[in-house]
């Protein structure tokens, strides 16, 4: 039973990473009708400006305060550039057919690997910091804490508080702001939201920042949980991310988030079995019978379209 309960929280916190991944590609999903393959390359982005802000910035770092800081910059780093991605690669084709922008999609993923191997190096940095003394910490206090014969890292606590609290948020602004409330009209019908009034560009651009900045947390957090970040450390998460998008529903926020906790959580026991070797396979598997028997998601409903 303890180590049941031992996996059960590693899977959580893995779980909690992936669906913040998820939130952005269903928020775009949603109100686009398009996934953002970039997306995962955001993720990787929010990981380095971490890792700048701590070793290259001066930001404090190895305490609550300074490790927020750094996880605050790298989600406004990750917005800005989620923002430019939308204008620059996206906005000109919103009247293109999904495949042209699924194309560019992947063009821009591939841009951004490999801006990030030109610009960060190829090899693998170690998310960890230099102090004043020369000892080398994380970004935030590391302590474990015993609960009875379960041991749980102060980064466990700290990655779990973290993503409720970002759910919180996102639950907030999606039902209780002006912004929210356009961001649903135009996921319900984006010619009658323009029709009354509502600014169709600007709701697209803040979902991308929205959904961006939720990814460079998701970095963050990954970094901490696997302290080495190079620029393809984005590909295997985001389209386990992605996995969980399509499992919970895609275009459902709720569903985003638990289809990231049940792909967490089968990856982590998973890995504790025989069948360890097989780890991403079984999720690439589950998507596949996902889209067999339930094309719409766990929390997702099928739309019958007009043609």
């Amino acid at each position: 039973m303890t180590e049941f309960l031992q996996q059960l929280i590693n899977g959580i916190n893995v779980g909690a990473i992936y669906a913040l991944i998820a939130l952005g590609y269903t928020m775009v999903y949603g109100v686009l009708r398009f996934i953002n393959f970039a997306h995962s390359d955001v993720f990787m982005v929010g990981a380095f400006v971490g890792w700048f802000a701590g070793q290259r910035w001066g930001f404090p770092t190895g305490s609550i305060g300074g490790g927020l800081l750094v996880l605050f910059t790298a989600m406004a780093a990750c917005a800005t550039l989620g923002v430019v991605i939308e204008k620059l690669a996206y906005k000109p084709l919103r009247n293109r057919s999904t495949l042209t922008v699924l194309i560019t999609a992947i063009g821009v993923s591939l841009f951004l690997q490999n801006a990030g191997q030109k610009l960060f190096g190829a090899n693998p940095r170690s998310f960890q910091f230099t102090g004043a003394d020369g000892s080398r910490h994380g970004l935030f206090p590391e302590q474990p804490v015993q609960l009875g014969e379960l041991t749980v890292s102060s980064n466990q606590l700290i990655i779990l508080v973290v993503t409720l609290a970002l759910l919180a948020g996102l639950w907030w602004i999606v039902h209780r702001t002006k912004i929210g409330t356009a961001m649903r009209a135009v996921s319900f019908n984006a010619t009658a939201a323009s029709l009354v009034g509502i600014n169709n560009s600007a709701v697209i651009s803040f979902t991308f920042a929205l959904g961006s900045a939720l990814a460079g947390a998701g970095g963050i957090l990954y970094a901490m949980n696997y302290p080495a970040i190079e620029p393809l450390m984005g590909t295997m998460p985001g389209l386990k991310a992605f996995v969980a998008a399509v499992l919970g529903g895609i275009g459902n926020l709720p569903g985003a988030a638990l289809g990231g906790l049940l792909i967490g959580l089968i990856e982590t026991f998973v890995k504790g079995s025989p069948f360890s070797t097989y780890t991403d396979a079984i999720a690439f598997a589950i998507l596949i019978l996902i889209l067999l028997f339930r094309p719409a998601g766990l929390l997702g409903t099928l739309k019958t379209e007009k043609v």
